[in-house]
């Protein structure tokens, strides 16, 4: 059976629907960087999902081919991911996606290096004949974090937003947004096959002890 990120880090990837506070590892991602509406038809987050998901199954199916990947074993892709902020601002500002700037990610087995990348990048370029350059390969060390579950539509974001930092507050912890740290989304719903009411989202806020 395929190794299921989700299934074996469920304090990652199966929260409550309500607050914790969790600290998070160092993961290795893809990663496109980007600016402006991601509802935007054929704009620039559309086309970093398109690049994320073409080297994230290259790399998934590797095993078929060829190349083969030092202590590979076969793997469910983990789900998307999204960080966002805007310029100017301690946090986000979610009522305004014109002005989001955002890092979307999907996470990659440790077992997948920089050779690995390469190799995939390379191989994806020459069959899908499409421009891979902003794919990065990156590592974040997420640290100590507030999250919880959202179920429902992407604008009604703020409720569970606000619910999270009321539960920050009252157990001694404020927000921690810098140029590294931001609001952070993991997309546990696909929203082409699911009706907005039912849409599950994981909400990550950076925080610190006050």
């Amino acid at each position: 059976m395929a190794f299921d990120f989700k299934k074996e880090f469920k304090e990652f990837y199966q929260p409550k629907s309500k607050p914790e506070i969790i600290e998070i590892p160092s993961m290795n991602f893809l990663a496109v960087r980007g600016k402006g509406d991601p509802n935007e038809e054929s704009g620039e987050y559309s086309k970093a999902l398109e690049m994320l998901y073409t080297i994230s199954y290259t790399l998934k199916m590797s095993y078929k081919g060829d190349y083969k990947i030092t202590d590979f074993f076969q793997y469910v892709v983990p789900p998307l991911e999204g960080f966002w902020w805007q310029e100017d601002i301690k946090g986000v500002d979610l009522t305004d996606k014109s002005k989001f700037q955002w890092i979307s990610v999907i996470r990659l087995p440790d077992f997948i290096t920089k050779q690995d990348f390469n190799w995939a990048i390379e191989e994806a370029t020459k069959k899908k004949k499409i421009d891979l350059s902003k794919v990065e390969l990156v590592s974040i060390t997420e640290g100590l974090v507030v999250q919880m579950l959202h179920v429902g539509p992407y604008d009604r974001e703020i409720d569970t937003v606000k619910i999270m930092e009321q539960y920050m507050l009252e157990n001694g912890y404020e927000y921690d947004f810098d140029e590294f740290r931001h609001h952070h989304e993991i997309y546990l719903s696909d929203p082409r096959k699911t009706v907005p009411e039912k849409l599950k989202t994981i909400i990550r806020h950076p925080i610190r002890k006050k």
